[in-house]
């Protein structure tokens, strides 16, 4: 299972220094790259990592051709990185293995879905009456897609995603809770990768919005009504509560928070972590967490911080002294 550097140059472009004939085994980092595998250089940083290399090619942009010239062989390409990634998609598509059946027999399919001639549905997975499916979308084993849930066209679930759970929505009533029934959907655009045991909640009257091109990794909460704008992407552990809007183009670190009802601009970057408590209308980055600490100096810490609202008043009281002092 090889692949020339010619043929890899033919599908994704670039200019080959080396044989178009050698043949690549596979891809690894630059650290552990054999002679038979390709890596890449993305970030200067890292340049440290390139002479000690055993890889047998490298991927660099222009400004590390010089230090490949008296390799047996690298790739010049603007955008390393993007070059690495189209990469892996060719090297799985040229490596595939046969999956079986299209759609597994284990999967429970209601007769009122709609699935795509070419979507897959994989073992254990529950699409419910009324959901669509779209082409050329993988759905991976002990997926479930609710009931009136719409997914569009070259989508990737993995495994545990659950499209449609009820949101939380319940209604106070003397001591009590009692339930608000979740009456929306949910409806994915094209191109969205959703990572293992996501839930997005359907709406409680408007659906849930997810736009195209958006990127979901595992273990993230979405509440009913959010709606996330085309090709933002968020990494593990975020939970975005009901009604929040977040833009396009957004990113959201690991395990952030973001309020409900809350929007975010286009182009806006959570810090890992942050915990997002107003709307953020200016594109940027922001980060919203606490310092890590020894426990006995954070405890200090936030022993002042209890103290800032009463310093600020003390402060406000010594410049309006001062302000008088001036005047007289």
């Amino acid at each position: 299972m090889s692949l020339t550097l010619g043929a890899i140059v033919e599908a994704l472009g670039g200019r080959l220094l080396g044989s178009s004939d050698m043949q690549m085994s596979g891809l690894a980092p630059l650290q552990t790259a054999q002679p038979s595998q390709i890596s890449f250089l993305s970030q200067a940083r890292y340049q440290s990592q390139l002479a000690p290399s055993l890889a047998g090619c490298v991927i660099v942009s222009p400004a590390f051709e010089a230090q490949v010239v008296q390799r047996t062989a690298a790739i010049i390409t603007d955008d390393p990185y993007l070059y690495f990634a189209r990469l892996t998609r060719l090297w799985k598509r040229e490596h595939h293995k046969g999956t079986g059946p299209r759609i597994h027999p284990s999967a429970i399919i209601d007769p009122q879905a709609e699935i795509a001639a070419d979507a897959v549905i994989g073992p254990l997975c529950v699409v419910e009456r009324g959901a669509e499916v779209g082409a050329a979308t993988v759905l991976k084993s002990r997926v479930t897609v609710g009931e009136d849930c719409k997914i569009g066209a070259r989508c990737l679930l993995h495994s545990g995603v659950v499209i449609g759970a009820d949101g939380f929505g319940f209604a106070p009533h003397q001591g009590h809770w009692e339930k608000i029934e979740q009456l929306g959907a949910v409806r994915i655009g094209n191109d969205v990768e959703i990572g293992a045991n996501t839930c997005i909640d359907r709406g409680a009257l408007d659906d849930t919005v997810i736009e195209d091109g958006v990127k979901l990794d595992n273990l993230i909460q979405i509440g009913h009504n959010v709606h996330v704008g085309r090709h933002t992407a968020m990494a593990g552990c975020v939970g975005v509560a009901g009604s929040a809007r977040i833009g396009a183009h957004c990113t959201v670190g690991g395990g952030a928070v973001v309020l409900g009802h809350l929007s975010l601009a286009d182009h806006v970057h959570i810090s890992a972590a942050s915990v997002v408590t107003r709307s953020i209308l200016q594109p940027g980055h922001y980060t919203g967490m606490f310092p890590l600490d020894s426990n006995a100096n954070w405890e200090k810490n936030a022993a002042s911080l209890k103290q800032l609202s009463r310093l600020r008043e003390r402060i406000k009281a010594l410049e309006a002294d001062i302000q008088n002092n001036k005047e007289t």
